[in-house]
């Protein structure tokens, strides 16, 4: 085997074009290795994976190790388990950027193997560095900093009114930006008294979330105000701003534009930086726990498909608290 180039790691986040552009130009590995590989390549990105994320992250992730293998020299049926732990140790990432490299490697390898393309699975029994969360990272946002922000958004504007209503959607629904952004006039509904959200969540998951009676009334004047009453069912409920104008455009807000406008509003409100979108569902799936109801119901509100997912915003059980250190006698 030739030496292995000392430049090959910076390969590992080098890539940057559009995913539909990096199917189409196939890894000289592939080329190399006939068009059976050629063909498992367009099946696996075409034909597995249907959300446009993973697909994005997984063609880099397989790109750029596929790189690094032709600069060790080797063929695709040459490729082991050695080599994959091997590049795992020099990647940059951080340990779950390198398992989900990982879960990308073993996903199409296994498709090779299916189709005798290579012998085995080099990715099957490589490891990563372990990794366990037992809280996470997202910070939470507390009742009087919600309080603050919803008071500094002027609702004289249409502009503002959708910003409160979005964020208390937030609030009281704990689901994602962008399942929020992603709701329709039509997925805001009446069903005999009763309001109701329809999200369209991750992995094709749909859910029906009652609307809590306040928002249920923001929402109304809201819709009434932005001319919405008669708007095509598949009109975006929160549509993107032309802020200067005080009036919306036809387009839908998506996750990085409700980001941007949380982040702006956060900062007019003097609240610290470190609060995002997602602090909101940490807030209301902690409070939630708090007051006991059941984890089922919580996992349920927030889409998770493990409670474990679910335990992991849960704010609540910090058990090393101040007076602990304090009493330290050293």
């Amino acid at each position: 085997m030739p030496p292995r180039n000392p430049r090959s790691v910076a390969l590992v986040v080098r890539v940057e074009t559009p995913v539909a552009t990096l199917v189409r130009e196939l890894p000289p590995l592939i080329t190399q290795a006939g068009r059976p590989a050629e063909t498992a390549w367009d099946d696996f990105f075409h034909g597995r994976l249907a959300n446009a994320h993973t697909r994005k992250e997984y063609n880099r992730a397989i790109r750029n190790f596929l790189e690094w293998a032709e600069n060790q020299g080797l063929a695709l049926e040459r490729i082991r388990a050695g080599d994959v732990g091997r590049y795992l140790r020099e990647h940059p990432g951080s340990p779950p950027t390198q398992k989900q490299v990982l879960a990308a490697l073993r996903r199409f390898f296994n498709l090779l193997v299916e189709r005798h393309i290579v012998v085995m699975n080099p990715a099957a029994v490589a490891q990563t560095e372990r990794y366990s969360v037992l809280e996470g990272k997202t910070a939470e946002i507390t009742k009087d900093q919600i309080r603050k922000l919803l008071e500094t958004i002027d609702t004289t504007s249409v502009v503002g009114l959708r910003d409160r209503c979005l964020i208390r959607t937030l609030i009281y629904t704990a689901a994602r930006a962008g399942a929020v952004a992603r709701l329709r006039r039509k997925d805001f509904y009446l069903s005999g008294n009763q309001a109701f959200f329809r999200f369209q969540e991750k992995g094709g998951k749909s859910r029906e979330i009652p609307v809590r009676h306040e928002l249920d009334e923001d929402l109304r004047r809201y819709i009434e105000v932005a001319g919405l009453l008669e708007a095509d069912p598949k009109a975006p409920l929160f549509p993107t701003a032309v802020r200067r104008e005080k009036r919306f455009t036809s387009q839908a807000m998506d996750g990085s534009d409700v980001a941007r406008m949380i982040r702006r509003r956060m900062t007019d409100a003097g609240l610290p930086s470190n609060l995002t979108a997602h602090s909101f569902r940490v807030a209301a799936i902690t409070d939630l726990i708090k007051q006991g109801i059941p984890i089922e119901d919580v996992q349920y509100l927030a889409g998770h498909a493990d409670a474990r997912t679910t335990r992991l915003y849960d704010r609540s059980d910090r058990r090393v608290t101040r007076n602990i250190v304090e009493r330290i006698g050293l």
